[in-house]
């Protein structure tokens, strides 16, 4: 009798415990993250606290500090992206700096070669001229800055403030369109025959907003790809 009553004992014990295990299984939740649909929005590689080297066709082209850099090879057209900001320097062939630059968010779409730099965007080159805006593209293959919102250019002799600029990639030949600021008497004296005869060597040129606009607007239709 004692032995049957342990074993009656024992399934009760068994069933109640088989009970709880089921009740368990039925109120646990599996903490999973949501599926990505889009799979070309993931980027293919995260990396922080970047400082390092880039280079183009075996030259070194740029040093690149940053706190975030996202890579993404799926998506169309395949692309850098710098969310937390980008600073870097601009080296020479002699791997001297020409220039610094920095911005507060990046993108650097690489089968175009093309930079485009947006909010606080600051450089400094080694000619001791400064340029600001909120936009800027930085075009690899033509070699030339361009922006078509409100840019503020500072030298040594002058400061310029326009909503059309463009430059080489050396800052050292620039055109400001719609532009105002101070200037020099001996620029105000020789002002037109500036804009009449421009030396090979002038680093500004300034030219009415009727011929300048359209090839901007152009210009940045056929070479913006989207974000």
């Amino acid at each position: 009798m004692k032995i049957q009553h342990y074993i009656r004992r024992a399934s009760v014990v068994a069933i109640v415990a088989a009970h709880m295990a089921m009740t368990a299984c039925e109120q646990a939740q599996e903490h999973t993250a949501p599926a990505v649909h889009e799979r070309d929005s993931a980027s293919m590689m995260i990396s922080y606290g970047v400082n390092t080297l880039i280079s183009d066709s075996g030259v070194i082209k740029y040093k690149i500090v940053t706190e975030r850099w996202d890579v993404n090879t799926v998506k169309n057209p395949t692309r850098w992206t710098f969310e937390k900001g980008v600073f870097f320097e601009q080296f020479d062939q002699q791997f001297h700096v020409e220039a610094y630059v920095q911005a507060d968010t990046a993108w650097y779409f690489d089968q175009q070669k093309l930079w485009k730099l947006r909010g606080r965007v600051r450089i400094r080159n080694i000619n001791g001229l400064i340029y600001e805006s909120e936009e800027l593209y930085w075009d690899g293959l033509k070699h030339e800055l361009y922006s078509n919102v409100f840019s503020k250019v500072t030298t040594p002799e002058r400061t310029m403030q326009g909503t059309y600029f463009r430059s080489d990639e050396h800052m050292r030949h620039y055109i400001v369109s719609n532009s105002k600021g101070s200037f020099t008497t001996a620029d105000l004296e020789n002002d037109d025959q500036q804009q009449q005869n421009t030396a090979p060597g002038d680093t500004t040129q300034q030219q009415s907003e009727p011929i300048l606009r359209p090839q901007a607007t152009k210009h940045a239709r056929t070479t913006q790809p989207d974000e």
